[in-house]
């Protein structure tokens, strides 16, 4: 698509978008209702499969149909759901099932917006495994596709966590000051392949090392940390710039073995997203850096250092509970705070909005604007430029 002609269409899209009202316009039938939100799952890989074996414990959602088109994945998500779901090769077929009431997409990046996009018009509420669509014209097609009786929620479990939201209102109400910057990873020590029983198959199996198909680990990791960083701002980035390459994985893949992101935004906050598959120290972790302190994630744990003098021989008493606030090594203040799994969480979200009628916190608009982000950073990785974000890409 032409810059231009994207311009005109995104601001169409972000019109249509924004009328949506946060509630259904139609009558959920889900309302005082204890049937079951019937749930088909499209792309039963490695993703699709583990997330199945989640909904096995969520009451209210039940996998009642099964696609993919290899038939050993097909195989393992059907043994892998309670009862008997149908099995389908097509994902149309899927669609049309009048016993299916919504989806989980979860099939390779180049296919979510198709698929997404016909979902919408079958009429199914959506659970899109990030990130949300491949390139501006998928995700500009999925604006103009919305409707405000469906629920449309992206796959970015962390923006479900309950420890993430409750860091998210700590931040919000000044607990690391004025932010600064952050400093986000994801690394990991190995090539990134997974096996491939039939050589023919290797472009379906490692769909996730050739541009055809993927973002790279720019759409499959850092859009975790994207999404999160653009929900603390409240703002998407005013410019960025990314860099990485192939150089140490010589084995005829076509996305990067590496990446590192720096993003500006209009606040004046930088941010940097780097992912490593040749060095996994520290794993996945996220820095908000304020003038008041630092708050340090991981997946399920989050700790507070604060500036200044403070050690952890200093008497810090807690002024609700009245206890020592106990210090972790190199880590800071233990934030303790009690929930579930962050993608059962989002998943026991997505029945709820839809039985509740309410948009869920990771919904189209949050994973659009960081599907935005992701192509803007795969561009100046690729054109070795400075990306600038357009207002009008905002959806």
């Amino acid at each position: 698509m032409k810059r231009r002609d994207f311009v005109v269409k995104s601001g169409l899209a972000a019109a249509a978008v924004t009328s949506v009202s946060p509630g259904f316009a139609y009558i959920n039938k889900y309302i005082n209702n204890q049937a079951p939100v019937r749930l088909g799952v499209i792309g039963t890989g490695a993703r699709g499969s583990g997330l199945i074996s989640v909904i096995n414990d969520i009451e209210g959602l039940d996998v009642v149909a099964c696609c993919d088109i290899l038939s050993f994945r097909l195989k393992e998500g059907l043994k892998r759901a309670k009862g008997t779901p149908k099995a389908y090769t097509d994902y149309r077929k899927l669609l049309e099932d009048k016993e299916v009431d919504a989806v989980l997409v979860a099939t390779p990046f180049s296919t979510h917006g198709p698929i997404e996009l016909e979902a919408l018009a079958a009429g199914k509420h959506i659970y899109g495994e990030k990130t949300l669509a491949k390139g501006y014209e998928d995700v500009l097609k999925l604006a103009e596709g919305t409707r405000d009786d469906l629920v449309f929620q992206t796959g970015h479990q962390y923006h479900s966590s309950r420890l993430y939201t409750q860091v998210v209102d700590l931040i919000k109400d000044g607990k690391v000051g004025k932010i600064t910057s952050f400093e986000c990873q994801w690394n990991r020590s190995g090539n990134w392949r997974r096996s491939v029983p039939e050589p023919e198959l290797e472009r379906l199996i490692n769909w996730r090392m050739y541009r055809e198909y993927s973002g790279g680990l720019t759409a499959e990791l850092c859009s975790h940390q994207i999404d999160f960083v653009n929900w603390v701002l409240g703002e998407t980035p005013a410019q960025v710039f990314g860099t990485g390459g192939i150089d140490y994985w010589k084995d005829g893949r076509e996305t990067f073995d590496n990446v590192h992101h720096l993003f500006s935004y209009p606040s004046g906050v930088e941010a940097t997203f780097t992912c490593l598959t040749t060095n996994a120290k520290d794993d996945y972790q996220i820095k908000v850096m304020g003038d008041k302190g630092t708050i340090i994630l991981d997946y399920v744990n989050g700790w507070f250092y604060p500036e200044g003098n403070y050690t952890k021989q200093h008497t810090d008493v807690d002024g609700v509970a009245g206890a020592t606030i106990p210090w972790e090594a190199g880590k800071g203040i233990p934030f303790e705070f009690n929930h579930t799994d962050p993608s059962k969480q989002a998943l026991m979200d997505f029945s709820d909005a839809i039985r509740n009628g309410n948009r869920p916190l990771s919904d189209f608009k949050t994973g659009a604007d960081t599907a935005i982000c992701v192509q803007m950073a795969i561009d100046s990785m690729l054109k070795n430029e400075i990306v600038k974000w357009n207002p009008l890409h905002s959806l």
